[in-house]
């Protein structure tokens, strides 16, 4: 694999495994003081709405179309591609900012949108409360989004991806206050529910974030010579209507992709708790998924938009390849565990306080379908920069509208036989359609986009150490039945992790589905 290929997955999965560990310890917490009760549900669904734009305006349309052109500016320009990125950023600003008023004024009807079964009962009120303090997140975390393009288009990846860690590390430290301080909530909210009250403080940590995660990326880019602070009025200039041609058909698929997740939310929320238990099922597969899926995707992109420049087909397929393998190596054997020992997993992460033993069966249930999604989740990383490398959003949109009327027909089709897990089976069944229809999509783009019989073989060795591991882990599970309850569940849960993951690795370099010099190199040149 290209050193600098594997140095970037490595570096962005690393820091993005300290932002999933912080998000552990968020939502551990967040169990013990919110549980799935009303204000949790409200929360969730706050924060939900934010993200959603997020993915669509900073993670979505916006980044898959502006990285593959500033990443060519930049190679071929120098430092004339900062000043499309200034405009870039005072267009941004000034789109978002008024986006984000709107949002505020129209957020009864943005929580109704995203989750009616809410309305006329409590968390109705809560959600558009705390709705209205969280959503000028939008406008931060998309500037956020456009400065860490810049980074990593020009092969910086460090501060962007240390970033995210901070909203993590802000909703820690806030719970750990209200927690710890006597009288804290009390003198800051008055006398209200505690669980009510610890909503408004995350709620109130929600912009503090991503304040903090444009401070970083924002001081890391400056560091790095780029000059981002626009230089005049926002204008519709031509690089930026080249880039708005190109944004659109990526945006009506970024849209399409949110209302699966509207979808989603809406059959959850005519279901008691299932906002909550979906929310932390979400998070437990959000581990390997950001790990692996979210590193590629951003490392893949400006590498292969940089040969698809240069018409290196070798060099394209050789990055395409070695991504595979990268995303297949990590998640096939943690779909495998999340699927096979769910239960031990989420009882021990967060079954206390206000989450009881009934929210953790459900969420398992919501787990182990998550988690029969997982490959497809990061599959998708991998495919779709294929064709944004080619400037291609057209045939990603059309794709997931097919997926659009997947994820509908199961959520709402399912929902009166099977219940609030629906919800999440649609969600992976549109996961599996759009990896199929990119895959198929993808034999007409030439040999850059076809694996090397390597990545084939390989693939095949992991899926059977995967399989060999869960059947470990299944027996492990059932035979320290006595070590899940009392103060050694941790002990359990770790011995459980720790042989789980010696017995896939172990069998993956016996298989050789991995080289040991392979590894070591790349951890070195890391």
């Amino acid at each position: 694999m290209a050193p600098r290929l594997i140095r970037g997955f490595l570096t962005v999965g690393g820091w993005t495994l300290l932002s999933r560990v912080l998000g552990f310890a968020r939502d551990i917490l967040l169990a013990r003081f919110l549980g799935t009760g009303a204000a949790a549900e409200a929360f969730f669904v706050a924060f939900s709405l934010p993200n959603m734009f997020r993915r669509f305006f900073a993670e979505g349309a916006f980044n898959m179309a502006f990285v593959p052109l500033y990443a060519k500016k930049l190679e071929a320009e120098g430092q004339e591609a900062d000043a499309f990125a200034r405009d870039a950023v005072a267009g941004m600003v000034l789109a978002l900012t008024l986006f984000s008023v709107l949002g505020i004024l129209a957020m009864p009807l943005l929580v109704l949108a995203m989750a009616s079964g809410f309305a006329d009962d409590a968390r109705f009120d809560l959600a558009v409360a705390y709705g209205r303090v969280a959503f000028p997140y939008i406008l931060l975390i998309s500037l956020a989004a456009l400065v860490s393009g810049v980074l990593n288009s020009a092969g910086r990846f460090l501060a962007a991806a240390a970033a995210p860690a901070l909203l993590n590390l802000t909703f820690v430290a806030a719970m750990l206050v209200a927690a710890l301080v006597p009288g804290a909530l009390d003198a800051a909210l008055g006398a209200m529910a505690t669980d009510v009250a610890t909503g408004w403080i995350l709620s109130l940590s929600v912009p503090v974030g991503g304040a903090a995660q444009l401070a970083v990326v924002w001081l890391a880019a400056r560091r790095a010579g780029h000059r981002l602070w626009p230089t005049r009025r926002p204008r519709l200039t031509p690089d930026l209507k080249r880039l708005l041609v190109i944004a659109a058909p990526a945006a009506l698929a970024g849209g399409v992709v949110q209302v699966n997740l509207l979808v989603g939310r809406q059959v959850a929320s005519f279901f008691e708790g299932a906002v909550a238990w979906l929310s932390y099922a979400d998070r437990l597969y959000q581990l390997p998924l950001g790990l692996v899926g979210i590193a590629i995707g951003i490392v893949l992109l400006p590498d292969l938009s940089r040969r698809v420049r240069a018409g290196d087909e070798a060099g394209g397929r050789d990055a395409y390849s070695r991504a595979w393998e990268f995303a297949m190596l990590l998640t096939l054997p943690a779909a495998v565990a999340l699927a096979v020992v769910p239960l031990p997993i989420v009882t021990v992460l967060f079954e206390r306080g206000l989450f009881d033993a009934d929210d953790s069966a459900a969420t398992a249930v919501a787990l182990i379908i998550y988690a029969l999604g997982l490959p497809a989740f990061v599959l998708q990383k991998v495919l779709q920069p294929l064709y944004f490398a080619r400037e291609d959003t057209r045939t990603p949109l059309r794709y997931a509208l097919v997926a659009l009327v997947v994820n509908a027909v199961a959520a709402i089709g399912l929902a009166p036989v099977i219940g609030w897990a629906a919800a999440a089976l649609g969600t992976t069944l549109a996961a599996w359609a759009m990896v199929v229809l990119l895959a198929r999509g993808a034999r007409g783009l030439g040999e850059a986009a076809r694996l090397d019989d390597r990545a084939r073989s390989r693939t095949r060795r992991m899926a059977l150490a995967a399989a060999v591991m869960g059947v470990v882990c299944w027996g492990l599970m059932a035979a320290m039945g006595p070590l899940w309850a009392g103060a050694t569940r941790w002990l359990a849960l770790g011995l459980l992790v720790g042989i789980g993951m010696a017995t896939y690795g172990g069998l993956a370099l016996m298989l050789g589905a991995v080289r040991w010099a392979e590894l070591r190199g790349a951890v070195r040149r890391a």
